[in-house]
This record gives C-alpha cells, structure tokens and sequence, in this order.
C-alpha cells in the first residue's frame, strides 16, 4: 500500500486546462499519479510521494487553472493498492 492524496474536484474545471494545471503541479513538486475527468464534470486526482509535497497539492487545488472556477474540493489521504513512478493526465 502507497500513501496517497485523493480528490475530486468540481466546479468548472472540464474544458479549462485544470487537468494539465494539477500535471504541472503535481511535476514541480516531485509527485507521482494521475489526473482524469470524470463522467459528472467533476475531475479526480490520485498523487503519490513525498507527504509534504501532497500537503502542497491539497492547498493548491482550490486556486485552480486560471480559467477553472473551483466550488469544492474533497480531499483525504489514502493507502493505494498500487505505486505510480510518474504523473499522467487520463
């Protein structure tokens, strides 16, 4: 099991670049996982590594890509059956 940030992010952050923001993000601070939009509009992350570079993605996924408009953000680490060695947008 991985120690892992899940989240979900709704709000208007489909067709605004925020995917590729949380990929720039989760880079710039050594982060491994993924980001995908979900079928309701809303996107989910999965971030591994290091746990204060999750508490960094945790504060930042508020603010959002500058065209994105974030309501709310759920958020909980977890411990993840599998270990990702990058980060990928799906």
């Amino acid at each position: 099991m991985t120690p892992s940030l899940h989240a979900t992010v709704s709000g208007k952050v489909q067709g605004v670049y925020f995917r590729a923001w949380v990929f720039d993000q989760a880079k710039s601070l050594g982060l491994a996982g993924w980001v995908r939009n979900l079928a309701d509009g809303k996107v989910e992350v999965l971030a591994q590594g290091d746990p204060r570079g999750l508490d960094a993605l945790k504060e930042r996924l508020p603010q959002g890509s500058p065209l994105s408009r974030v309501e709310s953000v759920q958020a909980a680490l977890i411990e993840y059956e599998k270990a990702y060695r990058d980060f990928q947008i799906r």
